[in-house]
C-alpha cells in the first residue's frame, strides 16, 4: 500500500533516515506509527529459537511497513530492519485513523492493499511448502519478476543475496547455493557478475 507523500505530510508525517541493519521496529513492540518507505529496502523478519533468521518479506520504495498490525491491539510479531540506507515516513496511528475515518475512499484502498498482500503471502506459503529446493527458489523469484515490466528471459536481476533467498524460502544457505548452481546448469537462470538473472 502506498499513501501519497503529500497526504502523509498533511497528516504531520516525519521522515527518518536509517542505515543498513537499523531497526525500524522490533518484534514485541507496540504498533504506534504508520511507516512508509520513501527510498531503500526493508526486510521483515524473525528468528527461531536457534537464532536462524526467517525473512517474511522485503519491501521497497512506496511500500508500507507493518501497517496491518495497526489494526490490532497486539505487539509486532516481526522485526523491520533496513537492508540499505533508507528514508522512512512515519505518521502517528491515531492521526492516520482520524484521517481514514474522514476519507473512506482511502480506507478502502488500505483494505485492498492489505488483502493483496495477504493473498501474495498465501501464494508464497503454498509455493515454499514444496520439498524441492529448486521449485521453492524458482517460485519465489518468479513472484518477484511478475512485478517487473520486462519479462524476457534473464532480464530480471534478483535483488536478494543467496542468504536472503535462503531465509525467505526456509532453506539452508548451502542448499540454496548448490541449487542455484544446478539451476544455472539447467538453464533456468543465469549468473552474471555473481548476480542471479532470471
Amino acid at each position: 500500500m502506498s499513501i501519497k507523500e503529500e497526504l502523509l505530510h498533511s497528516m504531520g508525517a516525519t521522515e527518518e533516515d536509517y542505515n543498513p541493519g537499523d531497526y525500524i521496529f522490533r518484534e514485541s513492540g507496540s504498533p504506534q506509527f504508520y511507516y512508509q518507505v520513501v527510498k531503500g529496502d526493508v526486510k521483515l523478519n524473525n528468528y527461531n529459537t536457534d537464532g536462524k533468521e526467517f525473512i517474511q518479506n522485503i519491501l521497497t520504495n512506496e511500500d508500507a511497513v507493518g501497517e496491518s498490525m495497526l489494526f490490532t491491539e497486539k505487539p509486532y510479531p516481526i522485526n523491520a530492519i533496513a537492508l540499505t540506507k533508507c528514508t522512512i515516513m512515519k505518521v502517528c496511528k491515531t492521526t492516520l485513523f482520524s484521517y481514514l475515518a474522514l476519507h473512506p475512499d482511502i480506507y478502502i484502498e488500505v483494505c485492498k492493499s492489505l488483502s493483496e498482500r495477504l493473498y501474495r503471502k498465501f501464494v508464497l506459503m503454498q509455493k515454499i511448502s514444496s520439498h524441492n529446493a529448486a521449485e521453492r527458489l524458482k517460485e519465489v523469484i518468479e513472484m518477484m519478476k511478475k512485478e517487473q515490466e520486462n519479462q524476457e528471459r534473464y532480464s530480471f536481476e534478483v535483488p536478494l543475496t543467496r542468504q536472503q533467498l535462503a531465509s525467505l524460502t526456509g532453506l539452508c544457505i548451502e542448499t540454496t547455493i548448490r541449487t542455484i548452481k544446478k539451476m544455472e546448469r539447467d538453464k533456468i537462470l543465469h549468473i552474471k557478475n555473481r548476480k542471479i538473472m532470471f
